[in-house]
């Protein structure tokens, strides 16, 4: 199991906060499946909310419906890879853990597995919003824990010094980046 350490609930948005990709992870009666999602955000702080779609012909979608639950990880460089391949395979024709090489653990709360290779994972149980969940595949979440790396995230905020891990953020073609320096802006 990575090395992780419990993040308050009210600054579980700043996992988020700052856009990176996800790995949206769910199980249901045995089955369990990972997919990227480049569109997720925080919506609250106290109960922590969370947004993310899921498209309605996902094997994803499938497992979140029945269980009523859902993972956020967020990746690092390190799985890169497995990042772009898993958002790009179907989770009806192959087990993506076993074929992108994706190892998982329990989480706390719930069913959903939690990745290796990640700096940041939410677990959450889903909102019914039957509405906005059937128009635009828009899935809302209640963070019933939260969980980060602490070599990348400690005491509530990321961490910037050199050669700490970074998450990642697509913007298409196979292409990504990494957050990169933090800078404050004085008041």
């Amino acid at each position: 199991m990575s090395n992780r350490i419990p993040v308050e609930l009210p600054k579980a948005y700043r996992l988020l906060n700052h856009g990176p990709t996800v790995l949206v992870t769910s199980a249901h009666g045995g089955a369990s499946n990972v997919m990227a999602a480049a569109w997720s955000m925080p919506l609250d702080f106290s109960p922590p909310k969370v947004a993310v779609v899921i498209d309605r012909n996902t094997r994803t979608r499938e497992l979140v419906e029945a269980s009523g639950e859902f993972a956020l990880n967020v990746p690092s460089r390190q799985i890169a890879a497995q990042t772009l391949a898993v958002g790009s395979a179907s989770g009806r024709e192959i087990d993506k853990f076993g074929e992108f090489g994706l190892t998982a653990f329990p989480g706390g709360k719930i069913a959903a597995p939690l990745l290796e290779g990640c700096l940041g994972w939410l677990e959450c149980r889903v909102i019914p919003e039957p509405h906005i969940q059937g128009t635009y595949d828009l899935f809302l979440g209640e963070v019933v824990a939260a969980w980060a790396d602490p070599a990348a995230f400690r005491d509530g905020h990321w961490i910037f010094e050199e050669g700490t891990p970074r998450s990642i953020h697509y913007i298409a073609g196979g292409n990504f980046f990494e957050t990169g320096e933090a800078f404050e802006v004085k008041k």
